[in-house]
């Protein structure tokens, strides 16, 4: 029922206790960092839950992915569970069995927190089922919206990756191993590294966007086309990231392609000539930030 990856090297919870974030977890915003920074005034390793196979819709972030934002952030390990092992547990069990195989000093949760069979369970729950310290934080708003994965969601509907960084504070990204194509955009003078879109993961606004990539420790702006391309009679959906001023080979590793705003829509162009002419001032407006 429950996987347990450890992160930062730290394989000793069991017999120094922790405190766990609860909640689903398909990505950390800025309500979540304020619940992460609660747990830190514990002095104990930090654990977090995250719930993969949710019926609510596509997660933010893969699981990869929110591996390498809670490592990034310093938890112990994370709790990966998938929704349909839990969804008939009643919420006092789980409670227990988190606590028992954790050894779970202190919970920290939102106020509007819910979880076991039929969401019945609150922080009211862990306090009764448990003899673990429960910390409830109030919930974040931002111009009157709460703050959620559903807020952040609604940001990449439109494209607007620059709100979805404010309400994640930090940049919506994907992870992905650089694949082999057809090179076109070699022929035009813009070699692309191309990445699949993670399978599963909610899926943005078709376009293209300014983006950033670290490759060995150097960040490179970049543009990236995410979607079909029409001016070549290709239907089929690729992520395809030019990075200016990098000369090198990158088929096979895995990248971070951060999203830092929206450029344009994608369209069909009447020539190649054409769309390399675009490509010129995409790249121009992203080097001059205009």
């Amino acid at each position: 029922m429950l996987n347990t990856v450890v992160l930062n090297g730290q394989s000793n919870i069991r017999e120094s206790g922790c405190v766990m974030l609860l909640g689903g977890f398909d990505g950390l915003h800025v309500g979540h960092k304020k619940l992460l920074a609660r747990a830190k005034t514990y002095g104990l390793p930090i654990g977090i839950m995250t719930i993969y196979g949710e019926r609510r819709g596509a997660p933010l972030f893969t699981l990869a992915e929110r591996r390498e934002i809670f490592r990034s952030l310093g938890f112990a390990f994370v709790c990966e569970t998938e929704f349909a092992k839990i969804k008939d547990v009643t919420a006092t069990a789980f409670a227990r069995t988190l606590q028992e195989e954790y050894n779970v000093k202190a919970f920290v949760c939102g106020d509007d927190f819910r979880f076991g069979k039929g969401a019945n369970g609150t922080p009211k729950t862990l306090q009764s089922a448990t003899d673990a310290e429960v910390c409830v934080e109030e919930i974040l708003t931002l111009d009157g919206e709460k703050i959620s994965s559903s807020s952040v969601k609604n940001a990449l509907d439109s494209g607007n990756v620059a709100r979805a960084q404010t309400l994640l504070g930090e940049r919506f990204f994907l992870l992905g191993q650089v694949e082999q194509d057809r090179k076109v955009g070699r022929t035009l003078g813009f070699p692309t590294a191309n990445i699949a879109y993670p399978q599963g993961k909610y899926a943005m606004k078709i376009g293209v966007y300014e983006t950033c990539v670290n490759v060995d420790g150097t960040a490179y702006k970049g543009i990236t086309n995410y979607g079909a391309r029409p001016t070549f009679n290709d239907g089929q959906v690729w992520t395809e990231t030019y990075l200016d001023g990098f000369s090198g080979d990158l088929y096979g590793q895995t990248l971070q392609v951060q999203f830092v705003r929206f450029l344009r829509d994608i369209r069909r162009f009447e020539s190649a000539d054409a769309l390399k002419a675009q490509l010129t001032e995409d790249i121009r407006r992203v080097k001059e930030n205009d």
